[in-house]
């Protein structure tokens, strides 16, 4: 099959068991919980700045489609739905596909969640792209920025977030974080990490132009942020050419 050009089959089952608690704030996914206030606030702000917004606004995103690559259960699917846009979710892990629309369902948001790699969207364009801490997860990122590049409508924007490989990445995500379970062990494959440079050399490469990289910080006192520093984890937003 085609998806299984991007769709890593051994990931794709790590998540899949995870997603019958992937909505408990204190579970599995405890760690995207955390991440979700700072992912927010970047995507609004670069939303905001891309389409001239107002940031008081409730609905930025209206009239607007969005497409989430690696959804998940729908932790930002979701939001993306409540600022108004018309929110498609693909996650190569059924069993998680169809937690995202129990969800969905439950919340009375309508989303159109599928089950596939970035392939099942193919034809298709969307003015946001986000695809968060998911590149380094792809059997071939390469044909997966392709795919996130040939979804993008002429305008649109891409938002990226991935860890960054580095010593400091090492040490928290996978020696602390899954060392002391507060990630499930095996999540991570650090040499997978892409540094920025990569990362922006591999859009380039799919004919994607990085406008603004932005890193996520971990401190004791306040818990993931936006931060100056790449060293740990890092936003990208890129457009067309």
């Amino acid at each position: 099959m085609a998806e299984a050009t991007t769709v890593d089959a051994h990931e794709a089952a790590h998540f899949g068991r995870l997603a019958g608690d992937w909505w408990d704030p204190a579970g599995a996914s405890a760690m995207l919980h955390r991440l979700n206030p700072p992912r927010l606030a970047y995507l609004r702000a670069r939303i905001d700045a891309h389409w001239g917004g107002d940031s008081t606004g409730f609905r930025p995103l209206a009239g607007r489609r969005a497409l989430d690559v690696g959804c998940g259960a729908g932790l930002l699917a979701e939001p993306l739905a409540r600022l108004g846009a018309a929110v498609t979710g693909i996650d190569a892990a059924p069993a998680v596909i169809a937690a995202a629309r129990a969800h969905a369902e439950a919340g009375g948001l309508t989303i159109d969640y599928r089950a596939g790699g970035i392939e099942v969207v193919t034809g298709e364009a969307f003015d946001l792209v986000t695809s968060l801490e998911v590149v380094e997860h792809v059997a071939d990122r390469t044909a997966f920025a392709a795919g996130l590049a040939g979804a993008l409508a002429p305008g649109g924007l891409l938002v990226m977030s991935t860890p960054n490989r580095t010593p400091l990445s090492r040490l928290a995500l996978i020696g602390l974080a899954e060392g002391t379970g507060r990630i499930p062990r095996g999540t991570h494959d650090w040499n997978k990490f892409l540094t920025p440079d990569e990362l922006t050399a591999l859009l380039a490469g799919a004919g994607l132009r990085v406008i603004d990289t932005q890193g996520l910080a971990l401190s004791v006192g306040r818990g993931f942020a936006l931060s100056e520093s790449t060293a740990l984890d890092y936003f990208l937003t890129a457009v067309r050419g």
